[in-house]
């Protein structure tokens, strides 16, 4: 059997996962830019998520260094990134029914295409859980 399939089977592969949290943060954080930026940064929360990007990929960095701040930093900062992604999923959410005809059946299709990406923060909460579950697995290499 390989080892790094084995490893994940048993629950270890914290390592892999932070680092995963870490190039999530940097990958998401410039999609948002770039789509914020395009929307003129028009209201100053836009640029939470921006800067959170590189608070996620020290701390998953870290995270994959060394085991103590897989469980300290790493998740301190997830959390903060999880909590960023549900508040922008709420402002997207009411950018959507702010557009004209809101939530009505009639342009909601279109104020759903048109509007504040629905599902985008949703992918920053996701990698926000990746640190959090990170940091309660074990690390790969330690015994059982």
């Amino acid at each position: 059997m390989l080892r790094p399939l084995e490893e994940v089977r048993n629950g270890r592969f914290q390592r892999s996962l932070a680092l995963a949290t870490g190039l999530g943060s940097v990958v998401t954080s410039a999609e948002i830019y770039l789509e914020h930026d395009r929307a003129g940064f028009g209201n100053k929360v836009m640029w939470w998520p921006v800067l959170l990007g590189p608070v996620g990929a020290a701390a998953g960095l870290a995270g994959a260094l060394s085991e103590r701040s897989a469980r300290t930093l790493l998740p301190l900062a997830s959390a903060a990134i999880v909590a960023n992604g549900l508040q922008g999923t709420w402002l997207h959410l009411r950018g959507i029914g702010d557009k004209p005809g809101g939530w009505s059946p009639a342009t909601l299709r279109y104020n759903v295409e048109m509007g504040p990406p629905l599902f985008a923060p949703l992918l920053m909460t996701m990698v926000g859980g990746m640190g959090l579950v990170a940091a309660v697995l074990r690390r790969e290499g330690a015994s059982a």
